[in-house]
């Protein structure tokens, strides 16, 4: 005699699907591999953060603990004294300007080189392409000998210039995709209700290409905020330094009488601008790779 399985009954919790052991261990794994590297970025950025409320005498008596004293007076002599105020503004200056010539120059360049077929686009791209290849300590005596030539070595321009052209190759390559992933009939409509290819290009496909826009601008934002190599090579006069120069300057300029304290609360001045930005504009930066994948 033979019995059919009775189904549960109304109002009972179905059985829990237990994962495969495979999925347990990458998911274990993962978990692990990400708490570590959590520890491994946010130790560094938590002390730093408590050193900018310590004296020089508190820092290499006893690293890791509290201060004795929360010095908001390091952030003052750090602001003023050591000039990172001047520092500060001289990098959102060039770093703004820089970010938007550069989104600018390399969303046009990569609708055209998406949209439009002429000879010599695959030569243009290959080269673009090769840009990223390129290192860029290789690329600083050229550079050095042509900013020269403009006459605008050591300026606010010539390092605005020279940052720009250090951005545009990434730029063009990551719009590349999105640009062609956008439908062509949306183009090719506002075309037959009479828009020009600048008008359809500045109100129809560039706002559809927001996503990829916002990504690729928070990722230059963070490359050039942290330039070194540039700007310590072809800007060399004091007042016109940028926030990392004026870092490394008042980390020597007084030899072992440094004032730590001070010397972490302009770090952590460096780092909290790009942090904002990043936590604002986090979600927008999750969606667009998101959407990058669906595609």
């Amino acid at each position: 005699m033979t019995t059919t399985p009775t189904a549960p009954a109304a109002g009972t919790p179905a059985p829990e699907r237990r994962s495969p052991p495979a999925e347990r261990a990458v998911s274990a794994t993962s978990h692990t591999v990400l708490s570590i590297w959590t520890v491994v970025i946010a130790v560094p950025l938590l002390w730093t953060l408590m050193s900018s409320f310590k004296t020089s005498r508190e820092i290499f008596a006893s690293p890791f603990s509290l201060p004795e004293t929360w010095r908001w007076q390091n952030y003052a002599d750090a602001w003023t004294t050591a000039g990172i105020g001047k520092y500060f503004l001289n990098s959102v200056v060039v770093v703004a300007c820089a970010l938007v010539i550069t989104m600018l120059t390399a969303a046009m360049s990569a609708y055209v080189l998406s949209r439009f077929d002429f000879p010599g686009r695959s030569l243009i791209r290959n080269l673009i392409l090769a840009g990223l290849t390129f290192p860029i300590f290789l690329a600083v005596v050229p550079l050095f000998f042509v900013l020269q030539q403009l006459g605008v070595l050591n300026t606010l321009p010539g390092l605005i210039m020279a940052y720009s052209a250090y951005a545009y190759p990434f730029t063009v390559f990551f719009l590349l995709s999105f640009f062609e992933e956008l439908p062509a009939e949306i183009a090719e409509a506002a075309s037959i209700d009479g828009a020009s290819e600048w008008r359809t290009f500045f109100q129809v496909m560039l706002p559809m290409a927001r996503p990829g826009m916002a990504s690729v601008a928070i990722l230059n934002l963070v490359g050039l905020w942290n330039q070194y190599l540039l700007p310590v090579v072809l800007n060399t006069v004091p007042d016109k330094f940028v926030l990392t120069q004026g870092l490394a300057s008042f980390s020597s300029q007084a030899g072992y009488n440094v004032n730590f304290g001070a010397l972490f609360a302009a770090a952590v001045m460096t780092i909290l601008p790009v942090l904002v930005v990043y936590v604002i504009f986090q979600r927008r930066l999750q969606g667009s790779v998101a959407a990058g994948s669906l595609k």
